[in-house]
């Protein structure tokens, strides 16, 4: 009787048609990915010009055979753009109906921070629990940036750390693991151009909450592209995991450096000064002179005409 049971025998073959089908769909996903390759590119930069003017830069590229795929979709999120761009008082720049171009101003370290929160995060702040208002059809993204700001008189100490969870944009396993990356359909770069040039810190360790995050971010920072004589490094971003990007640089400070050539030229001025002025010891001398030689000097002459003058009676 052992090998008849047909309850048995439906199971087995349920099981088995459940992992042929979970494998044809992962197959026709990784297909698609590779037809759709290169479809979008996000080149996001921030250009840190002086203390107090800045800007970021956007540039958006939706490849022809994504835009096809999904026109509504695409043309949603470029309309989502557009909208939070203007919301932040920046521009919007249409290429083609494919590809824009994005500028948003700040004036400071602050101001940038929490700029490129609310574009990243519209509708609520990264890790405050509101209630986000996402476009339709596109997984949300969570994106945190800090900017921390040290005034040394002539120049600012800028520590920026910026912190961009893409895991929604991976295909994740139960057990953890990335079974499709991205990395084919999705050119993501952060980019950060600076005056004087920075530090990548690389020992900061992100802190992972659970066992998936440890497996995803591996607790190591992205390592940039350095550029422009180490004035400007490109990150290349990575799709479908926790990417944590820190750096410190340097920013010429006007307000300072114009305080201090102010007093500079004070300094010179007064130093100038008692430089060309004569001895105080020169003018005191000339001050205490006998005074019997000025008499001498100032004492009227004689009229030698009348001879009464001078006669002795």
């Amino acid at each position: 009787m052992l090998g008849l049971n047909p309850m048995t025998d439906l199971s087995k073959k349920l099981r088995g048609s459940f992992r042929q089908s979970r494998s044809l769909v992962v197959m026709l996903m990784a297909c698609s990915l590779m037809l759709l390759s290169g479809c979008v590119k996000y080149d996001l930069g921030i250009n840190f010009a002086s203390q107090t003017h800045g800007e970021i830069i956007q540039h958006i590229q939706i490849g022809e055979r994504l835009s096809s795929f999904s026109s509504e979709t695409a043309r949603l999120w470029l309309e989502s753009i557009k909208r939070r761009t203007r919301d932040l008082g920046g521009k919007t720049q249409k290429i083609s109906d494919q590809e824009i171009v994005v500028k948003i101003p700040f004036n400071n370290g602050v101001e940038l921070a929490d700029k490129i929160n609310q574009f990243m995060n519209p509708g609520g702040q990264p890790g405050s629990g509101a209630k986000k208002e996402l476009d339709p059809d596109l997984p949300p993204i969570s994106a945190a940036m800090t900017v921390t700001q040290n005034n040394w008189l002539f120049a600012l100490r800028n520590r920026l750390i910026y912190d961009l969870d893409l895991r929604s944009l991976g295909v994740i396993s139960t057990n953890g693991n990335l079974l499709i990356s991205p990395g084919a359909l999705l050119d993501l770069k952060f980019a950060l151009q600076t005056p004087w040039g920075g530090e990548v810190i690389t020992d900061a360790a992100v802190t992972p909450e659970s066992e998936l995050e440890a497996k995803i971010s591996q607790n190591a920072p992205l390592i940039p592209e350095i550029i422009d004589q180490g004035k400007t490094f490109i990150w290349h971003l990575q799709p479908g995991q926790l990417n944590h990007i820190e750096v410190t640089f340097w920013v010429p400070s006007p307000i300072g450096i114009g305080a201090g050539m102010i007093a500079l030229f004070i300094g010179i001025s007064m130093y100038a000064k008692n430089l060309l002025s004569p001895p105080q010891g020169s003018t005191e001398e000339r001050s205490t002179e006998d005074p019997n030689s000025g008499a001498i000097a100032s004492k009227p002459e004689q009229d030698l005409s009348n001879p009464s003058i001078g006669r002795v009676s």
